[in-house]
């Protein structure tokens, strides 16, 4: 089959090469020109992205890759759209720098999870997180114990600061000559008022066992309690689900 235009021919191969030429520099155009917009808002938005910067970012990719693959939309088009995005995001940092209201309502401010070693089940609500994915998180900050942890800080980005206490600071072994023996990694027994008893079956103990230990500590009704850890030597560390935290020193 062969299509006429301007007096000439062009069979399907041609206009299908000519279809990819035109993705390949609209794609192109695209790709430089988004490349300079996240240039000229800043590094924030390719390292710690709050939600403005999350939709904003995602709103060019979706433009970009529009105009690549939609020849409804001229390279103009999708270069205004994305340039209005930018200016935009641009015009909201430029806002957020100068009023410290307007950054609390579109970038959100540090919440406080964990102050002085307690943990507030209130905050943890807040952020929209429960016990294990704060658990997950100090794990991958290097705290399997979280009794080590005295502030917890969630971060606008949503990544989550750990202060750890004074005598849990990092210090290098070799450089105090000290031998350091090996911790085996903690029990989570309680989360949220349950008891997890294939925890305690791993570490050899039963429910008789927990509300034995846990009565003794003054604490009978475990539907109170946020989180109880027991280590290798059997130490408990309880968190209360009432604990009160302070958030008003980062606001």
């Amino acid at each position: 089959m062969h299509i006429k235009v301007n007096n000439g021919y062009f069979n399907n191969g041609d206009c299908m090469t000519l279809k990819l030429l035109e993705m390949a520099l609209k794609g192109s155009v695209a790709v430089i020109y988004l490349f300079l917009v996240i240039k000229t808002l800043g590094k924030k938005q390719i390292s710690e992205l709050n939600i403005f910067d999350y939709i904003i970012g995602l709103s060019l990719g979706n433009i970009a890759a529009e105009m690549t693959v939609n020849k409804e939309i001229t390279i103009l088009e999708g270069l205004v759209s994305m340039s209005i995005y930018g200016l935009f995001s641009l015009a909201v940092s430029i806002i957020t720098a100068k009023s410290i209201l307007a950054r609390r309502f579109i970038t959100g401010f540090p919440i406080v999870l964990i102050s002085e070693g307690k943990i507030s089940r209130e905050q943890l609500h807040k952020c929209k997180i429960d016990i294990n994915d704060l658990l997950q998180d100090a794990r991958e900050s290097g705290y399997f114990d979280i009794s080590e942890i005295n502030y917890a800080i969630m971060e606008p980005s949503g990544k989550i600061s750990f202060l750890p206490k004074s005598k849990y600071h990092p210090v290098t072994p070799s450089d105090m000559k000290l031998k350091i023996s090996e911790n085996g990694l903690n029990a989570n027994l309680v989360i949220d008022g349950n008891i997890m008893y294939n925890n305690l079956k791993s570490i050899g103990h039963d429910e008789k066992w927990l509300l034995s230990r846990l009565k003794k500590e003054g604490y009978e009704d475990i539907s109170n309690l946020l989180l109880v850890v027991c280590d290798n030597k059997e130490k408990l560390t309880i968190y209360k689900c009432d604990e009160k935290v302070e958030n008003g020193i980062l606001e």
